[in-house]
């Protein structure tokens, strides 16, 4: 079996730059981006426009710019597998990681699998219909977007994320609608009293989001009243989910200490899990953030931790 000092899982800006580090530092890095369990590229993409990556003011579409992440790992030496991680086997050393169908052991491994935006299974939310065409789930990465300036706009969720979120969008649209589907939110009570004394902020209690119309982009939602099962439809331009991620640490089979929340648990400001030689980066470990440039900022953290430690454990092995 093949045997590498460096294995990084997932794609997208946190594992590409953390290849690029490693590339450099000639730890000849071996990455697994992923078939079936997602696009190659991560979140990005799915997203058409990125406007707030440092470098591009023109902007740049997601798969482009990850296309040029990906290039600029594979340039300086980068393999890259467009394969799936099945399983791990971080019990022993050299770890064991086990792909489909390459199984690859590593002295060091950087987990960057990211996270998944949950979004709800209604008509019209689906890829093919009007997923990242309106419909979306960060209205930070997106809702600046020319198609939802002055538009009457619609956040789904009842937490802070949701307000949040909510009162970013107020900066482009006309109106802001928060739907919950509960009469009370989730969110703590400042951020609460914050959604309810805002001008532009309408709540919607008690509803549901029952489908989503429109011709090329979102022209309409209709919301379900769940006391009363009453439907109706409203002028909307954009539709904003804002119910959480899930972490992709299914594969890891809990060898990997996560948070609550399932993210996966650092040290505070590096990239060092609870496994002595693994590593995470990017969205998979950052519930706050989640932007792409702090993912890469995060997968260079991880590559030169993982160099530092290879380089450490080298040392007392001599």
């Amino acid at each position: 079996m093949e045997r590498r000092k460096l294995v990084i899982v997932g794609s997208g800006p946190a594992a590409y730059t953390a290849a690029l580090y490693a590339a450099r530092a000639n730890l000849f890095p071996l990455v697994f981006e992923g078939f079936f369990s997602g696009p190659a590229g991560g979140q990005l993409m799915t997203t058409t426009e990125v406007e707030n990556y440092p470098g591009f003011p023109e902007g740049i579409s997601g798969p482009e710019l990850m296309e040029k992440m990906r290039k600029q790992a594979e340039r300086f030496g980068t393999t890259i597998l467009t394969e799936d991680v099945v399983s791990v086997d971080l019990k022993g050393y050299p770890f064991a990681i086990n792909g489909s169908p390459t199984n690859i052991q590593a002295d060091s491994l950087i987990i960057a699998t990211g996270a998944t935006a949950r979004r709800l299974d209604v008509p019209g939310c689906r890829d093919g219909e009007f997923w990242q065409k309106g419909v979306t789930a960060c209205a930070v990465c997106d809702g600046a977007a020319p198609i939802f300036r002055n538009k009457d706009l619609y956040v789904f969720g009842g937490g802070d994320t949701a307000v949040e979120e909510a009162v970013f969008l107020t900066k482009y649209g006309k109106k802001v609608y928060l739907v919950h589907r509960r009469d009370e939110f989730r969110a703590s009570k400042i951020m609460a009293e914050r959604a309810l004394k805002h001008p532009k902020i309408e709540v919607v209690w008690n509803h549901v989001l029952d489908r989503v119309e429109g011709d090329q982009v979102v022209a309409s939602v209709t919301l379900k009243d769940v006391k009363s099962g009453q439907t109706t439809k409203r002028e909307a331009g954009g539709v904003f989910f804002a119910i959480g991620h899930e972490p992709n640490t299914k594969f890891l089979q809990g060898q990997v200490a996560t948070e609550p929340n399932g993210y996966i648990k650092v040290r505070p400001g590096t990239s060092l899990t609870s496994v002595p030689g693994v590593f995470a980066a990017g969205d998979v470990q950052d519930p706050v953030y989640r932007q792409a440039v702090t993912a890469a900022g995060s997968g260079c953290m991880a590559s030169l931790d993982a160099e530092r430690w290879l380089s450490e454990r080298e040392h007392h092995a001599q």
